[in-house]
């Protein structure tokens, strides 16, 4: 297993994890609930540990593929730059659930404004790690840019049984 492949495996969690911190948050904040609200910030201090990795994984995976065909180069430099903001998005909620951890520690409550405060970070960052995905799948899918087209049924194709080629 190269870094590439740990990138691959390990790229999921933080978006995953932040959409999962954001509906355990949403729901506390229905349900008024101070332990649903706990376990969120614990939830979202998770997701931003688990960046780390993924972040630090995505120069040594971009040093194994960059070479390949089929692989843009102009779409890693633009993954890498939305990476590094999802990055500094992510780990700022991260400290910030630690405050509201401590807050309740201390207090016995976490501030409504700070819960509020949190929700809407942690929409922030759900936006940006959803779009530093979609540009992190373009780098080696074509099929998911913008200016993707579907190859002509004319064109000629392959065929896989035979190893000959055939006109559609």
């Amino acid at each position: 297993m190269n870094l590439a492949h740990v990138h691959l495996a390990l790229n999921h969690f933080p978006v995953i994890g932040i959409v999962f911190s954001f509906l355990l948050l949403a729901t506390s904040m229905v349900k008024r609930s101070e332990e649903l609200q706990k376990v969120s910030l614990g939830a979202f201090l998770t997701t931003a540990l688990l960046t780390v990795p993924v972040y630090f994984t995505g120069e040594p995976a971009e040093e194994i593929v960059e070479h390949l065909p089929g692989v843009s180069k102009p779409f890693i430099e633009q993954h890498e730059e939305a990476a590094l903001i999802s990055l500094i998005v992510i780990e700022i909620l991260g400290v910030m659930s630690i405050g509201g951890l401590l807050f309740f520690r201390r207090l016995g409550l976490i501030p409504h404004w700070f819960i509020a405060a949190s929700l809407v970070l942690s929409i922030v960052s759900m936006g940006l790690m959803v779009w530093t995905a979609n540009l992190g799948g373009q780098i080696h899918h074509p099929e998911t840019r913008a200016d993707f087209t579907s190859p002509s049924t004319n064109e000629v194709k392959t065929d896989v049984r035979e190893g000959s080629e055939t006109e559609k």
